[in-house]
């Protein structure tokens, strides 16, 4: 941002002009990556475990039901 208004303020452009605000763009996204790429890994890595504890769940659930099931059935040959 800082560039583009030095260019619009000065009527002959230098590389010293817009160099300060490249820098910063620059540094800027140097620190918004470094934030990003951590971050992007650690929302993978939850959301794995967290779609891997689902299908857990949903295997457990299945079982279970099939457990019962099977128990309810013996409940009433015996009945």
């Amino acid at each position: 941002m800082n560039s583009f208004r030095s260019l619009g303020a000065m009527k002959s452009v230098s590389i010293a002009t817009v160099a300060p605000g490249i820098s910063e763009a620059l540094i800027a996204t140097a620190m918004g990556l470094f934030a990003a790429i951590p971050a992007v890994i650690a929302y993978n890595r939850f959301s794995n475990d967290a779609d891997s504890l689902t299908s857990r769940y949903e295997v457990f659930v299945e079982e279970f039901v099939s457990i019962v099931n099977r128990q309810a059935i013996g409940i009433r040959r015996q009945a």
